[in-house]
C-alpha cells in the first residue's frame, strides 16, 4: 500500500474507539511512524456512532482526509454515516455482518476478522477493541516489546489479571493482522521515536503554563474541557488554582477577582458559555483588566451541535459584552501555535489591560501529531504590574492611554476599581468630560497594542495571482491542499490575529487578482471583517457549516472549481 495511509475506526459510544486511538497512535509513533488523529463523535455517552480517523505516513501529515484507506467497524449500524468516504479502494476489516453491511453502503473490499471471537476466547467481549489493535500492529510490523511496553504503561492503574488478558488480545491481533494478505510497506523513520505527540487541547494548557497562568475557572462545556481538565490535573505540580465555578457568570468573575489580586488568570468556555460571561467581560472592560478567554467553537445557535466543530463565535468574541471597549483576538493554526499564542495571551492582557480571546474549535482540540518539540525560547512571563506609591492612580490618564497597574498590598498606594465611570483614582464620576477622556484612554490602548500584532503566515511564491485565506484550524488543510494543487500563481495566508487585524495583511490582500477564503461558518466572518477594515472585498468563498472539518479534498476541490 501507499506511503500515506488513512485508518477509520467506527462503532458506538462507549465501545472504546478512543481507547484504539489512543494506544495506536502511541504505539505507531514509537515505531518510528508519523501520526495525526483526530476523532468525530455524537452527544451521547451511549450509542449512537463515533469514529476516529488516523493517518499514518512515512513524512509529515498533520490534516484531515476524506479518503479512508482501511475501515475497522465494531458494530452493526455505524458505517451508514461513512458511506459517502466509502470506495472501491477501501479495505474493510471486520467481523462478516459489519462488513456485509458496509459493502452494501458502497462498492469495497472486505476481509473477514473476528475480533469478538478472539476476545471472547480470552475472556470478555470487551478486549475486542485491542484485538483490533494488534491486527494494526501486525500489518505494520510493529515490534513485541513495543507493543507489550506501551500496553503495560497504558493498563498500568489495572489489575495484573487485566493487564495480561489486554497482551493477550493485542497479541492475537498481531497474528491475524501478520497472516491477511494485505500488506503494508512503509519505511518508519527512527528519529520519529523521540518526538512528542500531543493534542491541541494539552498544547493550550502548556501555553497557559508556560504564560504564567496560575488561577483557571470554569464551567464544563464541550469542547472547551479537555483543556480545563488537563490544566486540573497539572494543578497540584505547577501551583495552579483550579475552580469549578457553579456556572460561567461566576467562573469569569472570579478570573477578574485573580487578576486583580496579581494572579495570571484563564477562562474556558465554548459559545453558549461566553453568552452568560457577557457582563463579566464588559466588567474587564471598564476596569481595565486582564483577562485571557479560550473560546472552544461548536456550531451553534443555541446548543447546535455540542459535540461538533465551527468557526462561528468570531463575532461572537468580536463584539460581546455592552458598550464600547478594546480587546484582542487571536487563533493559533497548528498545534504549535496553541502553545506559543496562549502563553502570548497572558502577556498581551497584561500589557495592555483587556480581555485576549484565543479561538479554537472541537477540530483543534481534539486532533493531535507528532511534532520534534515545543519552541520554549518564545516564550516568557513579562509580568507588568508596579509596587504602587502613596499617590498612586490606578486609571492615570497617560499618553499611550496604558496606566501603570498596581496590586493591592503591593506597595503603599490604595488600588480602586469600579465597574461604574470612574476618575483616575477609580472612584466613581459623573463627569461627562472625564467620561469622554476616559473612553478614549481606553481605545488608545488598541491603536499601542497595533505594536505588538502577530504576524500572519504568508505560504507560496511572491508572485501569485489567487492568494488563498484561512484563520484557525484550517490551516493543515489549506497548505496540503494548495501543496496538492501544484500551482504557481496560489498562495496562501493565514492570519494568526483576527483582531485588530494586523496592518501588514492589506498589502498582501491587494497585490491579488482574486481572494479566496476558506470558513467553517456559513456567513463568512473573517471575510466581513477584513472589508470592514481595509474595504477590501473577497472574490470567492469556500464556507462549510455541517458540524465536521474541512478535508484536503474538500478544500482542493473548491479551489480547482474556483480558479
Amino acid at each position: 500500500m501507499k506511503q500515506d495511509i488513512s485508518i477509520v475506526l467506527c462503532g458506538e459510544a462507549g465501545q472504546g474507539i478512543q481507547t484504539v486511538e489512543n494506544i495506536l497512535t502511541k504505539l505507531l509513533k514509537l515505531s518510528g511512524y508519523h501520526v495525526f488523529a483526530t476523532k468525530e463523535y455524537m452527544s451521547r455517552v451511549r450509542g449512537g456512532t463515533n469514529s476516529t480517523s488516523i493517518r499514518i505516513s512515512s513524512q509529515r501529515v498533520r490534516a484531515y482526509v476524506d479518503r479512508i484507506d482501511i475501515l475497522i467497524p465494531l458494530d452493526r449500524g455505524r458505517t451508514k454515516h461513512l458511506a459517502r468516504r466509502i470506495s472501491k479502494e477501501t479495505v474493510i476489516l471486520g467481523e462478516k455482518g459489519n462488513i456485509v453491511e458496509a459493502c452494501l453502503e458502497s462498492e469495497c473490499r472486505a476481509i473477514e476478522v473476528p475480533y469478538s471471537e478472539k476476545a471472547e476466547e480470552i475472556g470478555s467481549k470487551l478486549y475486542a477493541n485491542v484485538v483490533a489493535v494488534g491486527v494494526m500492529a501486525g500489518l505494520f510490523k510493529l515490534e513485541k516489546e513495543t507493543i507489550e511496553g506501551h500496553l503495560r504503561r497504558y493498563f498500568s492503574s489495572k489489575d495484573e489479571t487485566t493487564i495480561q488478558n489486554n497482551l493477550k488480545a493485542a497479541a492475537a491481533g498481531v497474528e491475524i493482522g501478520q497472516s491477511l494478505s494485505l500488506k503494508i510497506e512503509m519505511a518508519p523513520d527512527p528519529a520519529v521515536k523521540n518526538e512528542i505527540i500531543i493534542s491541541g487541547a494539552e498544547a493550550l494548557g502548556l501555553g497557559a503554563i508556560a504564560g504564567g497562568c496560575n488561577f483557571i475557572a470554569a464551567y464544563p462545556m464541550t469542547p472547551s474541557t479537555t483543556t480545563f481538565t488537563f490544566l486540573a490535573q497539572q494543578a497540584r505540580q505547577f501551583g495552579i488554582v483550579t475552580e469549578q465555578a457553579e456556572d460561567e457568570i461566576s467562573a469569569v468573575n472570579m478570573a477578574l477577582g485573580a487578576w486583580y489580586a496579581g494572579a495570571r488568570a484563564l477562562v474556558t468556555t465554548s459559545g453558549g458559555g461566553l453568552d452568560l460571561m457577557q457582563e463579566g467581560i464588559s466588567l474587564a472592560g471598564m476596569l481595565e483588566s486582564p483577562l485571557v478567554v479560550n473560546i472552544a467553537q461548536r456550531p451553534g445557535p443555541a446548543t447546535g451541535l455540542p459535540t461538533r466543530t465551527e468557526q462561528g463565535d468570531l463575532n461572537l468574541a468580536l463584539y460581546c459584552g455592552h458598550g464600547e471597549f478594546p480587546r484582542i483576538i487571536l487563533a493559533p493554526g497548528t498545534i504549535e501555535e496553541g502553545f506559543t499564542l496562549m502563553a502570548k495571551a497572558f502577556n498581551l492582557a497584561d500589557k495592555y489591560q483587556l480581555p485576549v480571546f484565543v479561538l479554537t474549535d472541537q477540530y483543534f482540540v481534539d486532533s493531535y501529531y507528532n511534532f520534534p518539540s515545543l519552541n520554549l525560547s518564545q516564550v516568557k512571563v513579562e509580568k507588568q504590574f508596579i509596587k504602587t506609591t502613596s499617590d498612586y492612580r490606578r486609571y492615570e490618564l497617560t499618553s499611550s492611554g496604558i496606566s501603570p497597574r498596581g496590586i493591592p498590598g503591593f506597595g503603599e498606594g490604595l488600588v480602586v476599581v469600579d465597574s461604574d465611570e470612574h476618575d483616575e483614582e477609580g472612584h466613581i464620576t459623573e463627569d461627562l468630560e472625564l467620561r469622554t477622556r476616559m473612553q478614549d484612554k481606553r481605545w488608545m490602548k488598541l491603536e499601542v497594542a497595533k505594536e505588538d500584532a502577530i504576524p500572519s503566515e504568508f505560504v507560496g511564491k511572491p508572485d501569485y495571482k489567487t492568494l488563498v485565506i484561512g484563520w484557525g484550524s484550517n490551516y493543515h488543510s489549506i497548505k496540503e491542499a494548495i501543496n496538492q494543487l501544484g500551482r504557481d500563481d496560489v498562495s496562501f495566508l493565514q492570519i494568526k490575529q483576527l483582531y485588530p487585524l494586523p496592518e501588514e495583511i492589506e498589502g498582501y490582500l491587494r497585490k491579488a487578482q482574486k481572494l479566496v477564503i476558506v470558513e467553517n461558518n456559513s456567513g463568512c466572518q473573517l471575510g466581513q471583517l477584513i472589508e470592514l477594515t481595509f474595504g477590501i472585498e473577497i472574490d470567492e468563498m469556500i464556507l462549510k457549516y455541517n458540524g465536521l472539518p474541512f478535508s484536503v479534498e474538500e478544500i482542493k476541490s473548491g479551489l480547482e472549481k474556483l480558479i
